[in-house]
């Protein structure tokens, strides 16, 4: 008997997956446990295992399409048994790619007819498809028919969802749906292309310039946009600028940099890992939250959520765009064991391996662009954080008694709608005094 095989729970956060690669196709003979497809949350991107075995009847969906959790997949059973339907939105595909109908890869190659498709993906109009706005006498759709994403953005936007028609699976409201109704929604999703470019010189053609790249906006990139665009339109957001003096970041950075260059493994508790600046400055931010719970906090619009401790978020720089490993309890953490719980989780992000714990929320979030070069810049909000540190790059200047000193630059942006100027800036006072002081914060 034929069996439905449905996309797992990643996370109690996550709500929806983007296949990005099957790894079968209709016909295929899998077994349990083996990968069916590479799917991407809004954090990661993670492998599906298969949880029955049999031969592929039918795949419920198409790489790019976005698919809820604990909703169909595919199917297996035996050779030439028809596939079960898939379910009340099982996926936003029209039907299942089945061997009677067209096989993956035949599909994967045939050119799309915009006119005539059957469903709307993110920055499509399909003609003929459904208004975006309800207009019958249902009374509207209740706010929890919309994804969180959704709602998240039509709070900024000033948006509705009661009043919009979902085009997502069983006519939830999207983040495309709310676009669309504040008029943000794009005529048609363009084919990527490339055009050839004439090679620079004195020979090259007076005129224009042609396109040579578009990429569609899908994937982590879209989730980033997405959220960039809500955290600036929904939060209060102000940066503050300070110096911090980084004579004694560097003095103890060389001094480790001259101890790892020895051989340490036989000192008493093994070799000195090489500890760089942004693991110290991670560390005096953990310190220095304990002292300040209103940076350390997360705004809900009718509350004010303080945490006793510190949940440290640092972006991470990948090929696929920015994530922000968490790393728990970081706070009681020795300054050895948040380098290598950095190491580890930045290890992850970076090759895709990251677990949707490795990217929990934060209660406060650091990052950094020294490295480069940049001196000071505006960090955007990590919502519904209330702060985030952004780290620049140290440069020699004089301080107050004019001696030109090497200073590390900080930018810490507020949601000014849960903390005033006065505490943000004395935060920084004080990070700037404990990054100025670090083996006494050490000390801690």
């Amino acid at each position: 008997m034929a069996e439905i095989i449905v996309l797992p729970q990643q996370g109690n956060s996550v709500e929806s997956c983007i296949v990005q690669t099957w790894k079968v196709a209709v016909g295929d003979t899998i077994t349990v446990d083996q990968t069916i497809c590479e799917v991407e949350t809004d954090k990661a991107t993670l492998e599906v295992p298969a949880t029955a075995a049999g031969t592929v009847l039918a795949l419920y969906a198409e790489e790019g399409d976005e698919v809820p959790v604990m909703k169909a997949l595919l199917a297996v059973g035996e050779p030439g048994e028809a596939p079960p339907p898939a379910g009340d939105g099982a996926s936003d595909a029209p039907a299942a790619t089945t061997a009677a109908s067209s096989s993956r890869a035949a599909a994967s190659k045939a050119p799309v007819d915009q006119a005539s498709a059957g469903k709307q993906r993110d920055g499509e109009t399909v003609p003929g498809s459904a208004p975006l706005l309800a207009t019958g006498g249902g009374g509207g759709r209740r706010p929890h028919h919309a994804s969180p994403r959704a709602r998240k953005l039509a709070e900024g936007l000033g948006v509705d969802t009661a009043q919009l028609a979902g085009s997502g699976p069983g006519g939830r409201v999207l983040v495309r749906d709310v676009e669309a109704a504040a008029g943000g929604s794009p005529a048609g999703a363009a084919p990527r292309t490339t055009a050839a470019v004439p090679a620079m010189g004195k020979s090259a053609p007076v005129g224009p310039a042609q396109v040579s790249e578009e990429i569609p906006v899908t994937g982590i990139r879209k989730v980033i946009a997405e959220r960039m665009l809500a955290s600036l339109q929904g939060s209060a957001q102000l940066t503050l600028h300070a110096p911090a003096d980084a004579r004694a970041l560097l003095s103890y950075r060389a001094r480790v940099k001259e101890a790892v260059s020895r051989t340490d493994s036989a000192r008493p508790g093994g070799a000195i890992p090489s500890i760089s600046i942004n693991d110290m400055v991670n560390f005096a931010v953990a310190r220095t939250l304990q002292d300040y719970p209103e940076l350390n906090a997360h705004f809900l619009q009718t509350s004010i959520r303080r945490f006793a401790g510190v949940d440290l978020g640092f972006a991470v720089d990948t090929d696929k765009g920015l994530l922000v490993p968490t790393i728990q309890g970081a706070h009681g953490l020795s300054l050895v064991d948040l380098h290598h719980a950095a190491r580890e989780l930045a290890e992850r992000a970076r090759t895709g391996k990251a677990t949707p714990a490795d990217l929990a929320p934060a209660t406060f979030t650091v990052t950094n662009l020294g490295g480069l070069g940049i001196e000071y810049f505006t960090p955007v909000l990590n919502v519904p954080q209330v702060a985030i540190l952004g780290v620049g790059t140290i440069v020699y200047r004089p301080d107050a008694s004019g001696e030109n000193v090497p200073q590390i630059m900080l930018s810490l942006t507020i949601d000014h709608r849960a903390v005033d100027g006065a505490p943000a800036a004395r935060f920084l006072q004080a990070l700037a005094a404990n990054i100025a002081g670090f083996e006494l914060t050490l000390a801690r």
